[in-house]
C-alpha cells in the first residue's frame, strides 16, 4: 500500500539527486577560459613538457599491461591515467598547478567574465574561470586537455558503436549546447567541440595508422603486448582552433552583449600585437571541423572582430 504523498517524496528525492549530478558534472566542465587577457604577455610554450607527461603515462600502461590484445581495455587504461572520473582531469589538473607550464597572468578579477550579471554568466560565474597555457602556439585553456581525454573517449566509444563520426559527434553537440556548454554558461565553444573530436584521434590512433596525416600508429600488438612504434605529439592535435580567440566561442542573447564591451576595452592590447589575434588556414581548420559541430562565428574571432571595432590611433 502506497502511503498519501510517499510516492512524490521519492519522485522529489530522485529528481533532486538527478539535478545534483548533473550540476556536478556541469562544475566539472562548466569554467570557462580566458585567452585574450594579458594575451600580449609572453609565455613558454608547454608543448615538449605536457608532451613527456603524455608519454610517460603511455610507457607505464604499456609496461605493465597484461591482459592480451584488448584494445578498448588499453584505451580505459589510458584515460583512467591521463584522464578520470573527477571534476578536473589529472593531466589537467597536473597544467593547472606545475610551475613547469607557464600560464596567461589573468588573475580571477582581471577575466573577460569578471563581473558581469549571473544571469549572463550562469555556472561559469559560480565556479570560475581557468588558465590558458600555450600548446603547439596556440593559446589554450587548460580545460580543453580534459575534453581531449574525456569527452575523446567517449567520442571513440560511440565511433566505435556506429562507425560514423558525424553520429559520433551528435553527441558532444548536444552536451555543448545543453550540459557543458551554452544553456549552463551562456558559451557554445567551438574549441571545445575541436577538442573532443581530436582526442578521438587520439584514442583511435593507439592501434590504428592515420593513412590521411601519414602517421603510424602509437602501439602495435605483439605477442599480447602493446609495442611502442613513435612518441605521441600534442603537435599532432593542437592547433589554432584550439584558441577560443581565434576559433571563437557562439555567446547567447544575455552574454553576448557583455562579452563585446569586454573585447573593446582591449584594443590598446590588440594594436601592440595585432599578430597575436591572426591564424594561418582557417578556412581550411573550419572546413576540418565543420562536422563535428563546429558553427561559423567569423564575426567574434579576434583579428576580425578588433579590426572593425577598434580604430586606429595615429
Amino acid at each position: 500500500m502506497i502511503v498519501p504523498g510517499s510516492y512524490w517524496r521519492v519522485r522529489l528525492r530522485r529528481a533532486t539527486v538527478l539535478f545534483t549530478s548533473l550540476m556536478l558534472t556541469t562544475l566539472a566542465h562548466g569554467y570557462e577560459t580566458d585567452p585574450y587577457t594579458n594575451r600580449h604577455v609572453t609565455i613558454s610554450d608547454s608543448t615538449s613538457v605536457l608532451d613527456d607527461q603524455v608519454n610517460i603515462a603511455l610507457d607505464e600502461v604499456s609496461a605493465s599491461w597484461t591482459k592480451g590484445e584488448d584494445e578498448w581495455g588499453f584505451v580505459v587504461a589510458v584515460y583512467h591515467t591521463l584522464g578520470g572520473l573527477h571534476w578536473v582531469d589529472k593531466l589537467e589538473r597536473w597544467a593547472i598547478s606545475s610551475d613547469a607550464v607557464e600560464k596567461l597572468p589573468n588573475s580571477r578579477k582581471e577575466s573577460i567574465y569578471q563581473g558581469l550579471p549571473l544571469y549572463a554568466t550562469r555556472v561559469a560565474g559560480l565556479f570560475g574561470y581557468g588558465p590558458t597555457i600555450k600548446v603547439n602556439g596556440a593559446y589554450v585553456g587548460t580545460d580543453k586537455i580534459g575534453h581531449f581525454f574525456s569527452q575523446g573517449r567517449k567520442f571513440y566509444a560511440r565511433y566505435l558503436r556506429h562507425g560514423d563520426e558525424v553520429r559520433a559527434a551528435r553527441r558532444s553537440i548536444i552536451t555543448e549546447k545543453y550540459l557543458f556548454g551554452q544553456l549552463t554558461t551562456g558559451v557554445y565553444s567551438n574549441a571545445d567541440l575541436v577538442a573532443n573530436y581530436e582526442g578521438y584521434l587520439f584514442y583511435r590512433g593507439l592501434f590504428h595508422d592515420d593513412i590521411v596525416a601519414g602517421k603510424r600508429a602509437i602501439f602495435r600488438w605483439m605477442d599480447g603486448k602493446p609495442v611502442k612504434q613513435r612518441n605521441f605529439m600534442w603537435s599532432d592535435h593542437v592547433n589554432a582552433f584550439w584558441d577560443e580567440a581565434i576559433n571563437a566561442n557562439h555567446y547567447d542573447r544575455l552574454l553576448l552583449p557583455h562579452v563585446r564591451k569586454r573585447l573593446i576595452a582591449l584594443c590598446d592590447q590588440y594594436r601592440q600585437n595585432p599578430g597575436l589575434y591572426q591564424a594561418v588556414d582557417e578556412d581550411i581548420l573550419f572546413a576540418k571541423y565543420r562536422h563535428v559541430g563546429v558553427v561559423d562565428t567569423s564575426e567574434l574571432r579576434a583579428e576580425t572582430f578588433f579590426a572593425r571595432n577598434c580604430p586606429a590611433v595615429d
